[in-house]
């Protein structure tokens, strides 16, 4: 299993916190093979060598709403309470309602669900694990600010006028790495499951895992944000990484093409 690869050959990779402290000085210094948007934060663990490099670094670490990248732990908290079927298994069924993504429009796997980001599936699978397991599992990760007070089925969603779940994109790369480390309360099993439906991209070079994510329109512009976080899988390393853009219309495809071009432009992907 991909996951067990990475626990025994990477086991001992110093961690984000160790590398934050050693790297200070390299903001920028290693992304020199492309030009970024002015609006783009961006963070890159190699994990092989313990460097890890921005782009933007106070906007790294300013914290924003998860949006559809909190599917990610959402998903392995439902495996783990046993909420969740296989990958490829039915499990979603559309409530008949016509909503504006057409894709969500009808019954999905739980594969299909995660790479369509369907909210609704994953909003009836936050209100299966209720606040308080909800709560008892951001504890225990230490998922950014913590705060699920505005709805079970919301808080990882910005809205005007409301509080909401928010993390940075040094905090995400951080849980990210400890989940690979095999550091945070979940199942090898349902680590695997989340993986194999984390896979956006292969090529000759490397596997491209994760996660986009994006606030809309309907939102005070300071709260408007497009992320993708995930990993990329070489044979040399795994890089874990973070990007979110913000501004007038940010959207997670934007971050995911950003995130794509930096690795292409080192020859990694």
């Amino acid at each position: 299993m991909f996951v067990r690869y990475l626990l025994i050959a990477l086991l001992f990779i110093p961690s984000l916190s160790y590398a934050q402290d050693q790297q200070e000085s390299q903001d920028q210094q290693q992304f020199e093979p492309m030009q970024f948007p002015d609006n783009t934060a961006l963070v890159v663990f190699d994990r092989s060598i313990g460097d890890v490099n921005y782009v933007n670094q106070s906007q790294c670490e300013r914290k924003l709403a998860p949006c559809s990248t909190f599917k990610i732990f959402n998903t392995l908290i439902g495996l783990e309470l046993g909420l969740l079927p296989g990958s490829d298994d039915p499990w979603y069924t559309w409530d008949g309602i016509t909503r504006d993504f057409e894709a969500w429009n009808t019954d999905l796997t739980l594969r299909q669900a995660f790479r369509v980001s369907c909210v609704p599936a994953f909003q009836g699978l936050a209100r299966q694990i209720g606040s308080a397991r909800m709560q008892l599992y951001i504890n225990k990760i230490r998922y950014g600010t913590l705060d699920i007070s505005s709805g079970i089925d919301l808080f990882w969603l910005p809205r005007r006028e409301e509080n909401f779940l928010k993390i940075s994109a040094v905090e995400q790369v951080e849980l990210l790495n400890e989940l690979l480390d095999n550091k945070l309360p979940f199942d090898l099993k349902n680590i695997d499951v989340l993986l194999d439906i984390m896979q956006v991209s292969e090529t000759e070079k490397a596997t491209l895992y994760g996660k986009t994510g994006s606030s809309g329109t309907d939102v005070d512009e300071a709260d408007r944000v497009g992320w993708f976080v995930g990993f990329l899988v070489t044979e040399e390393s795994i890089f874990v990484f973070a990007c979110n853009v913000t501004g007038e219309n940010p959207s997670g495809k934007d971050a995911r093409e950003i995130v794509e071009q930096y690795f292409r432009s080192l020859d990694l992907l």
